[in-house]
């Protein structure tokens, strides 16, 4: 097995909205904000080379949406996924696999493109099977007002009317040790319905792609939750029982929104798990 960061392009988000109740005096420390207020933020995704399959863990924005959708979140940078999978020797053709961990624009709006003539839409992998599950699909197809502008429809029908979507197999567990794909998946819903986060080892470290329950180092403290999830109470009972079990078992997070930070460890303390030690993905398996 290998596993390659993929960096499909950064953006940013109101501060305040990543950090829900807590103050802009407290979570500027960790993240500062710009004159008006944005963070920077990563859409990092995570490709898994095992065997005959490739699984690329969430797809970014896309670029299909209009200059004014993108003018909303102030797109910085110039990462890619096409350029950073070719960086690892890759094309998206290659993809056998896409996991989406929820089905909001940002984690799985790479995962569909125009059409050549641009009257309508495509898998952007065109030999890959899109997995995500039952409960989180109709959740996304009959979306509540609050999240309505997340879950856009030419980022999800497309998958279904190609014959491409599968779902996983849940076994009802919050945590679940075997998967279709292979590695583990923490079931959420604080977030949003049933956000899947994978739990992968590899040369001897175990990494949880952390998604949004933890989507930087600044969100690490319990009462550090999102003003997008739908369940924010939920957000902590499950980030502290996760937290409890990485601490246990030394689980590295994997942060998919980090903008400077790619890996991290944890160290429990009187208030609770903290961050221990920062990596980047080159530091921590290819040193």
């Amino acid at each position: 097995m290998n596993l390659y960061p993929i960096e499909t392009g950064n953006f940013k988000l109101d501060g305040g909205a990543m950090f829900g109740v807590v103050p802009k005096s407290i979570w500027q420390r960790t993240n500062p904000s710009d004159a008006n207020n944005l963070i920077d933020i990563a859409a990092r995704s995570l490709l898994i080379e095992d065997g005959d399959r490739l699984v690329l863990i969430d797809t970014g924005l896309g670029n299909k949406q209009s200059d004014k959708f993108f003018g909303y979140y102030n797109l910085w940078g110039d990462h890619s996924l096409d350029a950073s999978l070719a960086a690892h020797g890759f094309h998206r053709d290659d993809i056998t696999d896409v996991f989406m961990t929820h089905l909001h624009f940002d984690h799985c709006g790479g995962s569909i493109e125009w059409n050549d003539d641009r009257t309508g839409y495509r898998p952007a992998f065109k030999n890959a099977l899109f997995w995500t599950n039952e409960n989180h699909w109709k959740w996304a197809t009959e979306p509540n007002v609050r999240e309505k502008a997340s879950f856009l429809k030419e980022n999800l029908l497309p998958m279904e009317e190609s014959g491409q979507l599968r779902f996983i197999e849940r076994s009802g567990a919050m945590f679940q040790k075997e998967s279709e794909l292979g590695f583990s998946i923490w079931f959420m819903d604080g977030h949003t319905e049933k956000q899947m986060l994978p739990q992968i080892t590899y040369k001897g470290i175990t990494l949880v792609f952390a998604a949004d329950l933890v989507p930087t180092v600044g969100h690490i403290p319990l009462p550090y939750v999102t003003g997008y999830d739908t369940r924010p109470l939920l957000s902590m009972d499950e980030k502290a029982r996760f937290m409890q079990t990485a601490l246990e078992q030394n689980l590295y997070l994997f942060f998919e929104h980090d903008a400077h930070n790619q890996l991290c460890t944890l160290k429990e303390t009187p208030k609770g798990a903290r961050v221990n030690t920062i990596f980047t993905f080159e530091e921590l398996f290819n040193s």
